[in-house]
This record gives C-alpha cells, structure tokens and sequence, in this order.
C-alpha cells in the first residue's frame, strides 16, 4: 500500500513538473557587435527569472587566409559560474557546407505537410521585450556617408516592419544611425530579447512529427567540413 502512496506522489510530482515545463517562459537575448573587421556574438537562453542560464559566446568572426571560408570560435558556459566555461572552439563554414544546409533544411521542408503553417503559428508566439539597433557609420566623404546614412534608415525600417509582420513587439525598437564624415568607420550593436513559452515549441514539435511523410531524408554530409580544423583552444 505504502509503495502504491508513494508511486501515486511519484507521478503527481512528475505530472506538476511537466506542466511546469509547459507554461513556463524561455527567454532569449542575442547581443551582437561589430566594428571594422571584428565581431561578437552572445547568445543567452534563461529559465525561471535567470535561475537556469546558458550562454554562448562566438567572439570571432572572420576570413581563412588559407580557404574561402568563415572562422568562427565559440565557447559555452551554464551559469555565471567561469568554472563551467567550456573551452573555446574553432570552426570553418564553407560555400560547400553552407549549400548543404540548405539543401538539407530544403529536404525537411519536403517532408513536413503543411509545415510554413506549422512554423508560422509558433512565430506569431514569439514576443520581442526589447530591441535596439545603433550604427556609426562613415566613408571619409561626407556625400557619400550622408547616402549610406539614409540607405541604411531604410533598410533599418525595412527590418522592423518585417519583425512586427510576423512578430509581435512589447515595445517600440530604439534605432539610432550617427554618421562621421570625416573617418571611414562602421560600428553597429544590436540586442534583442525575445521570449515565447516552452509548450508552444514542444506543440510545433510535435506536429512536425505528426505531420512528416515520406520516410526518412536524404540529408547531405558536409564533406567539405574538415574535422581538422575543429579544435580546441
């Protein structure tokens, strides 16, 4: 009687803990920088107010001398603890890997019946908390720069009609554009905080597993990707 007490608390407490999962908010802040020929990325996922953590950090974005590819190196780490710092990786993405993927996401795509439906259900559940996107831009010509300055405001307000077409925005974007017409210089920094449910993302999971068809893809290997080149700093 005692073990059939315990086995009914045992999937009361399981049962409680899915739905927590369910209902609860994951939120998402992407922090990029870029000035002249460096980047930065971060990425942070959190849970319950902060409580559970996951950071990336892609802090160089760059050209191989040594092939047409991108070098990027990324380290993770849970937590604020530099403890549970991973050692940084260091990855090339080639034009082979890159097509690829996209044949690869195109693959997926011809298996899922319905599945831009599926996805843009999910997106519309996506909530932007806050976003801002501040430029300095500048070519040594002041014409010049003043052209850049306006391309860029409307490509900027481009970009948000499109985020709040498809997503929905809590608050108004903070966009700044401070042109310097005397030095060639570009420096752009965006942030963006975004949040949606986690049920939201199993549901759309699991319909894009109701509604696959047609038996398992064909998915290409990056050949191209030299295992090489990964490593570990």
């Amino acid at each position: 009687m005692k073990k059939l007490v315990w086995l009914v608390i045992a999937l009361i407490l399981i049962l409680l803990f899915i739905i927590l999962i369910i209902f609860s908010k994951l939120t998402i802040r992407l922090n990029y920088f870029h000035h002249n020929d460096n980047d930065e990325l971060k990425i942070q996922f959190r849970i319950w107010f902060g409580l559970i953590r996951y950071t990336m950090n892609v802090p160089l974005i760059k050209i191989d001398d040594n092939s047409p590819s991108i070098v990027m190196k990324e380290n993770t780490q849970m937590g604020d603890s530099s403890e549970k710092q991973s050692p940084t990786k260091e990855e090339q993405i080639t034009k082979d890997g890159f097509m690829s993927n996209l044949s690869n996401a195109k693959e997926i795509m011809q298996h899922v019946v319905n599945m831009n439906v599926i996805i843009s259900k999910f997106i519309k559940r996506i909530v932007i908390k806050h976003f801002e996107w501040h430029s300095l831009v500048g070519v040594g010509d002041a014409a010049h720069t003043g052209i850049i300055t306006g391309a860029l405001w409307t490509l900027k307000g481009s970009i948000i009609g499109m985020l709040s077409h498809f997503l929905r925005l809590k608050e108004m974007p903070v966009l700044s554009i401070t042109p310097h017409f005397q030095l060639a210089i570009i420096q752009t920094h965006v942030t963006c905080i975004f949040q949606f449910r986690i049920g939201y993302a199993i549901l759309a999971g699991l319909k894009l597993i109701k509604f696959w068809k047609g038996g398992r893809p064909n998915l290409k290997m990056d050949t191209a990707y030299s295992k090489e080149k990964t490593k570990t700093v």
